[in-house]
């Protein structure tokens, strides 16, 4: 079977950042772009750990589904399998340089948020004591402090 080209980028070598992961067209003509969001350094740092994961994932699709620019070219964001990161999908031919003010302003606002977590019921997640707000401020911070200075180099992936 063919690797796909997502297991063919070098994670020896990957750093945290925001990476365009692939680029598809729908048969209606729109562009989606994927976003690697990359959190941690795979293989090299502790991965994160799954419930504040899923907390990031509550508090970030709620932040931007709600964002006053960019709501509509929003189509998913999700967890990563190997907890590294995280996928944005958005609607149009996108660049990491584009959406960089928008996660470090996602980040910030996953860093400082108080209150209760949106979704994070019975009724609404099919997990939702799995969450850990301490830790999902802790990694959002971590990571916001990374991309107030992103380097052009940890916005495309290692050749």
């Amino acid at each position: 079977m063919k690797k796909i080209p997502s297991f063919t980028i070098n994670h020896l070598t990957l750093l945290p950042g925001i990476y365009v992961s692939r680029r598809d067209t729908t048969p209606a003509g729109d562009v989606l772009t994927t976003f690697d969001i990359r959190m941690t350094r795979p293989n090299f740092e502790p991965a994160a750990a799954p419930d504040a994961l899923h907390t990031i994932e509550h508090l970030a699709a709620t932040f931007l589904r709600n964002h006053p620019q960019w709501k509509d070219q929003v189509v998913y964001w999700g967890p990563m399998g190997c907890c590294t990161g995280s996928y944005l999908i958005m609607q149009g031919r996108l660049e990491p340089e584009d959406i960089l003010p928008l996660m470090r302003e996602m980040f910030q606002f996953i860093a400082d948020f108080d209150g209760e977590i949106p979704g994070a019921t019975a009724r609404d997640c099919g997990n939702y004591l799995f969450n850990d707000l301490s830790a999902a401020r802790t990694l959002a911070a971590r990571f916001a402090d990374l991309l107030a200075n992103l380097p052009p180099e940890q916005m495309h992936y290692p050749q």
